[in-house]
């Protein structure tokens, strides 16, 4: 049966005559509309949307009376809903232990109903009290919190976030600092500084037995010996080892200190990515020495591959020793994607 269309219905949802349309009406519409203007043809207009004929149909015979509401999805609520099978009696007996007892959930209320000669089943107590939550008839009471321990925020005279308007351009102008655990022996934890220059990927690392605010700054005067440009940004994750006196040496040397929000490592992702190179092709691959001073010459052997021989795919397969000569003499570059 050809169904009757009413040409003005895309007018009159057009000018505001019928109520807005929902975006699944409109949609619903558009394949009315379309199947008109294209013949009538059902099974081409169901291959250009790619929807059923039994959807299309279910729409369309909907849609008979030309009235926009039609298209609009309709409640699947239930003609016939399940009554409740408690009676006041029992409402208001859980009401009272609950009011009595707010922290108890409907296992331990229904043992104590028993005790009172009314024996509820738990899913049915379960089903009062959310009853009485939707009606308003029960709140939960409110957290004091006295016994939750608030750690005091921690004073930082020279931290802060790093502005989103702060890009790094040259090197130096943001290097990223973070820690690694080693623990090449049962018993034996070692903590790895790690540090790249997120322009050059020119990187510097020291391996101490304790990662602690002393050692970290202790580490910034290695990471200001090695960096072949001056330092003017470092950026750190949360850790106690980046405070006191980190934070002092930092204030003391002028470097910016950007520390990172919580739980946001992906906000250091070169040093984090910086972390697994290392771990992947030196520590995994190298017999090592574990003893601090002969790790450390080793490393510095390593450091000095990865800055000077290690072609980065990030640096057009240059070595950031390359990478920082082109850009010293002005030649034309192609900088890394930061």
């Amino acid at each position: 049966m050809q169904t009757q269309w009413v040409p003005e219905a895309r007018q009159l949802a057009r000018l505001g005559e019928k109520r807005e349309l929902s975006r699944a009406a409109r949609v619903r519409l558009e394949w009315l509309e379309w199947h008109r203007s294209h013949g009538s043809n059902a099974a081409l207009t169901c291959r250009h949307f790619g929807i059923s004929r039994q959807t299309f149909y279910r729409w369309q015979r909907r849609f008979e009376d030309g009235q926009l509401a039609q298209l609009e999805d309709r409640s699947h609520r239930p003609r016939r809903r399940r009554q409740p099978t408690w009676s006041t009696q029992h409402a208001d007996a859980v009401l009272a232990l609950r009011r009595r007892y707010p922290r108890w959930g409907k296992d331990k209320l229904a043992v104590l109903l028993s005790r009172q000669g009314l024996q509820l089943s738990v899913s049915m107590v379960g089903r009062i009290l959310a009853q009485a939550k939707t009606r308003r008839r029960l709140t939960e009471p409110r957290r004091s919190g006295v016994t939750v321990a608030r750690r005091p925020p921690r004073v930082r005279p020279w931290a802060v976030r790093k502005p989103k308007e702060y890009a790094p351009l040259r090197p130096g102008d943001l290097v990223e600092v973070d820690t690694l655990d080693l623990r090449p022996l049962p018993g034996l934890v070692l903590k790895q500084f790690t540090a790249r220059d997120v322009v050059s990927r020119w990187d510097v690392l020291e391996v101490r037995t304790r990662a602690t605010s002393t050692t970290a700054a202790e580490f910034l005067s290695t990471l200001q010996a090695r960096m072949p440009f001056p330092i003017r940004a470092v950026q750190v994750d949360g850790g106690s080892e980046f405070a006191a006196d980190f934070e002092q040496a930092c204030q003391h040397l002028g470097f910016r200190l950007f520390v990172l929000p919580p739980r946001s490592p992906k906000l250091n992702g070169h040093v984090e990515r910086a972390n697994r190179t290392h771990t992947e092709e030196f520590h995994e691959i190298t017999p090592t020495d574990w003893r601090l001073p002969a790790l450390n010459r080793e490393l510095r052997v390593w450091e000095r591959i990865y800055n000077t021989v290690r072609p980065h795919q990030a640096l057009g397969y240059r070595t950031p020793l390359e990478f920082l000569a082109e850009l010293q003499r002005g030649a034309p570059t192609k900088g890394p994607g930061l």
